[in-house]
C-alpha cells in the first residue's frame, strides 16, 4: 500500500559524484536524468567530494560533508513546502500516476494478459485530471534553480545536473514505498557514472601523451628530411662542380687540337718555303758560277799572254773542263734528285722534339679526361646509390617508428635492486643491454631463491648428478651471495692441495660433508647448485658451474690462477723498492716477459685496462696491486677481466686455424695423424708431451692409451670434427710458440 507523503527530510543515500554522458529517463516516474559532463571540483547533493584515484580522505571529513549537505537539503525541502497552497494530501499521490479515480491493483505483474488488458482500457478513458501542484511547484523550483546557475563555465554541465538531483531526493525521501528501489536505481547510475569518469580520466591523459609522441615524431620526420635536404643539395653542388670541371677539361682538349692542327699547317709552310729558298739558292750559285767562268774568259781574252799558249793545249784543257762541268753537273742533279724533298737534321729534330711534347700533352690530357669520366661515372653510381639507400632508410623508418619498441631506462632499476643506486651502477659497469638484463634476472632469481624454503629432490636417475640425487624436500640454506662465492674459493683452494684427486663431482659433496655434516651436505650441495646456475655474470660461480657440470676442464681455471700469480711476482719482482708501484713501462715489460706470444695490440688492451691512456707518460706511477684485487661477491678488476677474455679469444683462435689447417666440414671425420699433423703446422713450438695431452683430450683418451707417431693402429682412431673441436674448447688449450710468419716483438 502507498502511503501519504512524509514532509520530514530524509537521509540522503550516500552515493558516488562522477556523472556520465548518458540521457536516461524513467517509465514510470517522468524523470530525465540529463547528458552532463563529469568535472572536477563540484559537489553534488547526495555524493561524495571528488577526489583521485587511491587519494585517502578522513573518514571525519567526508561525515561533516554529509551534514552539511543534509543540512542544505533540509533549508531548500522547507522553502519549498513554505508556499502557501491547501492541503497537498488532496492533489498529492504517491503513486506515479497521481490519478485519483483509478483503482490500485495489488499482486499485479506490469507483463501479464490482465495488467496489459486494464492499461488499455485506461488508455481509452480520457484524461480528466489536472497536473498536481507538488508537480508544478517542483518544476517552478527546477526553473528558478536552471536560470539562477552559471552555464558559461567549463563545469556547466556539472551545475546543470544539481538541480534534478535534488529533485530526485526529494521524491526518494517522500515516496517511502519506492524509496529503496529508487536509491538503488539512483545508486546503480551513480557508480556507473563514476566508473565512466575514471575512464575519461584515463583516456584523456593517454590523449595527451599521444599528443606529444606525434609532435616528436613529427619534428624527428622534419629534422631528418631537413638533412636529406642538406645532403641532397650538397651532392648537386658537387655534380655541378665536376660538370664545370669536365666542360674545361674538353674546352682544353678542344684548344690543344686545334693548336696542334694549327702547327701542323705552319710546319707545311715552312717546309715549302724552305724548298724554294733552297731552289731558290741553287739557281743563285749557278748564276754565279756561270758569271765568273765568262769573267774568267774574258780576262784571258784580254791577257797577252795568252795568244802565246798553243792552241791545241788550249782546246784540250777546255774539253776538259766541259767534261768536267757535265759530270758535275750531273752529279748535282742527281743530288737535287736524290735530296730534294730532305730537310736539315737540325730542323727536323726540333720539329721531331716538339711533336713528341705535343703528344705527351696530349696522352695527359686524354688520360686526365679518362680518369674524370670514371670518376663522373663512379659519382653517378654513387648517387644512384645514396638514393635507393635514403628510400630504403626513410621505409625502415617508418617501419621502426611504427613497430620498434623503445630503449628501457636502466636508471629504473636503481631502486628496484637492492643496495640502490650505487651497486646497481657497479653491476652496470662495462655491460651492454644484453648484459643488463642477465643481471636483472639474476637479481629477480635471487629474491626467488630467497622466498623458497625448500627445494624438491631431483630422484636418482643416471642423467642426475651425483651429488644431486635424493628424494624427498631439501631445505634451502639461503646463503648470501658473498658466503657461496667464499665456500666455492675453499672449495677450490682444497681442491689443488689435494693429493689424490677424485672425480671434482665426488670431491664437492665430500668437501661439503666434511665442512657441515653429512645431514646438511645434501641441502648445501642443493642451494649452491640453484645459486651457481643462476649467477652467470658472477666469474668465480660461472667457472665452478662449468667445471661441476663437465663444461669445462678444471686444469683451465687452475692454470688461469698460476698464470695470474706468475704475472703478479714478475710485478712484485720489477718493483725493486717494494712500494707496490710500477712505471708504465715496467708494466708492458713484465707483460711481455710473462705473456712473450701476445700481439702488440693485446699488450696495449691489457695496459689500458690497468689504468694506461695514451696522453700518459712512460714514468707515470700504477698501483699494480690494486689490478689483482677482487670485489666482495667474487667479481675480479677489468685488469684480471681481460686476461680471462683474451685467454677465451685466443683459444677460438687457435682452434679456428686448426680447424683451416685440416680443411674439413664439422660434420666430416677426422684421423689422429692428420690432428697430429695439423697441431705440429699451426704450432711447430709443440713438445711431445703437450701435443699428446691435446690429442688425448681431443679424442677422449687416456695418455697410456694413445699411439704413438707411426703407429697402424692411428688410422682406426677417428672421431667428428665438432667433437674434437668441442672436447679441446673444454680444455686448457693454447699457443707454445710463436707463428712462423710472426717475427719477434
Amino acid at each position: 500500500m502507498a502511503s501519504e507523503p512524509t514532509w520530514a527530510v530524509g537521509k540522503p543515500s550516500p552515493s558516488p559524484a562522477p556523472i556520465l554522458r548518458h540521457h536516461y529517463a524513467s517509465p514510470h516516474f517522468g524523470l530525465h536524468f540529463p547528458q552532463c559532463r563529469a568535472l572536477q571540483g563540484q559537489t553534488s547533493l547526495g555524493s561524495a567530494h571528488l577526489r583521485p584515484l587511491g587519494a585517502i580522505v578522513d573518514d571525519s571529513f567526508l561525515t561533516e560533508a554529509k551534514n552539511t549537505q543534509k543540512r542544505k537539503l533540509s533549508q531548500k525541502r522547507k522553502t519549498l513546502l513554505s508556499c502557501p497552497f491547501s492541503s497537498i494530501s488532496g492533489h498529492l499521490s504517491p503513486r506515479p500516476t497521481c490519478i485519483s479515480d483509478q483503482t490500485i491493483l495489488h499482486n499485479r505483474k506490469p507483463c501479464s494478459d490482465d495488467y496489459q488488458k486494464r492499461v488499455g482500457s485506461w488508455q481509452q478513458q480520457p484524461l480528466r485530471t489536472t497536473k498536481p501542484r507538488y508537480l508544478e511547484r517542483l518544476e517552478n523550483y527546477l526553473r528558478k534553480e536552471l536560470l539562477l546557475l552559471d552555464l558559461g563555465t567549463d563545469s556547466a554541465q556539472e551545475l546543470r545536473l544539481q538541480p534534478y538531483r535534488e529533485i530526485f531526493e526529494f521524491f526518494i525521501e517522500d515516496f517511502k514505498t519506492y524509496k529503496p528501489l529508487l536509491s538503488s536505481i539512483k545508486n546503480a547510475y551513480e557508480v556507473m557514472l563514476a566508473d565512466q569518469r575514471e575512464k575519461i580520466w584515463a583516456l584523456e591523459s593517454l590523449k595527451a601523451k599521444l599528443v606529444t609522441v606525434n609532435e616528436d615524431c613529427n619534428e624527428r620526420i622534419l629534422a631528418m628530411r631537413a638533412k636529406e635536404r642538406d645532403e641532397i643539395s650538397t651532392l648537386k653542388k658537387e655534380k655541378m662542380n665536376l660538370l664545370k670541371l669536365i666542360d674545361k677539361k674538353n674546352e682544353e682538349k678542344i684548344s690543344l687540337q686545334s693548336e696542334v692542327t694549327k702547327l701542323r699547317k705552319n710546319l707545311a709552310e715552312e717546309y715549302l718555303r724552305y724548298l724554294s729558298e733552297r731552289d731558290a739558292h741553287k739557281i743563285l750559285i749557278a748564276d754565279l758560277n756561270e758569271l765568273r767562268y765568262q769573267r774568267e774568259d774574258m780576262t784571258l781574252a784580254q791577257s797577252p799572254g795568252v795568244w802565246g799558249e798553243d792552241p791545241v793545249k788550249l782546246t784540250m784543257a777546255l774539253k776538259m773542263a766541259r767534261q768536267d762541268l757535265t759530270r758535275t753537273q750531273m752529279e748535282l742533279n742527281t743530288m737535287k734528285a736524290n735530296f730534294g724533298d730532305v730537310v736539315p737534321r737540325r730542323d727536323f729534330e726540333m720539329q721531331e722534339k716538339t711533336l713528341k711534347d705535343l703528344q705527351e700533352q696530349l696522352d695527359s690530357l686524354r688520360d686526365d679526361y679518362e680518369e674524370v669520366h670514371k670518376e663522373h661515372e663512379t659519382l653517378l653510381q654513387l648517387h644512384t646509390s645514396t638514393l635507393k639507400e635514403r628510400d630504403q632508410f626513410c621505409s625502415e623508418l617508418q617501419e621502426i617508428q611504427r613497430t620498434a619498441t623503445p630503449r628501457p631506462d636502466w636508471s629504473k632499476c636503481e631502486d628496484v635492486v637492492a643496495g640502490g643506486r650505487d651497486r646497481w651502477q657497479m653491476l652496470a659497469k662495462g655491460k651492454n643491454s644484453d648484459q643488463l638484463v642477465d643481471v636483472l634476472l639474476e637479481e629477480i632469481g635471487e629474491g626467488l631463491l630467497r622466498e623458497k624454503d625448500f627445494f624438491p629432490g631431483l630422484g636418482y636417475g643416471e642423467s642426475i648428478p651425483p651429488f644431486l640425487r635424493f628424494d624427498g624436500i631439501v631445505e634451502n640454506k639461503k646463503p648470501t651471495k658473498k658466503d657461496v662465492v667464499n665456500l666455492l674459493k675453499d672449495g677450490w683452494k682444497e681442491r689443488i692441495t689435494e693429493e689424490q684427486k677424485e672425480k671434482f663431482p665426488d670431491f664437492f659433496f665430500n668437501f661439503l660433508e666434511r665442512r657441515f655434516g653429512p645431514g646438511d651436505a645434501m641441502a648445501w650441495a642443493y642451494t649452491i647448485f640453484e645459486y651457481t646456475k643462476l649467477f652467470h655474470s658472477n666469474e668465480v660461480m660461472s667457472q665452478f658451474y662449468a667445471v661441476l657440470m663437465g663444461k669445462r676442464k678444471e686444469s683451465v681455471y687452475i692454470k688461469q690462477k698460476e698464470t695470474i700469480a706468475q704475472l703478479l711476482k714478475e710485478m712484485t719482482s720489477a718493483d725493486s723498492q717494494n712500494e707496490g708501484l710500477l712505471t708504465m713501462e715496467q708494466l708492458s715489460t713484465a707483460l711481455k716477459s710473462t705473456f712473450p706470444f701476445k700481439k702488440d695490440e693485446r699488450i696495449q688492451e691489457l695496459m689500458e685496462a690497468g689504468g694506461w691512456h695514451p696522453s700518459s707518460s712512460n714514468a707515470d706511477l700504477l698501483n699494480y696491486c690494486v689490478l689483482f684485487m677482487e670485489y666482495e661477491e667474487g667479481q675480479s678488476m677489468p685488469f684480471v677481466q681481460k686476461l680471462r677474455e683474451q685467454y677465451m679469444d685466443e683459444k677460438d683462435e687457435y682452434l679456428q686455424e686448426l680447424k683451416q689447417e685440416l680443411d674439413l666440414e664439422l660434420h666430416d671425420e677426422v684421423t689422429l695423424p692428420k690432428v697430429r699433423e695439423a697441431l705440429m703446422n699451426i704450432d711447430p713450438s709443440l713438445d711431445k708431451q703437450t701435443l699428446n695431452s691435446y690429442l688425448s683430450q681431443a679424442f677422449q683418451l687416456p695418455m697410456t692409451e694413445l699411439p704413438e707417431e707411426g703407429e697402424e693402429k692411428e688410422e682406426g682412431i677417428v672421431i667428428r670434427l665438432q667433437t674434437a673441436l668441442e672436447q679441446l674448447q673444454m680444455s686448457d688449450v693454447r699457443r707454445v710458440g710463436r707463428r712462423e710468419q710472426e717475427p719477434a716483438s
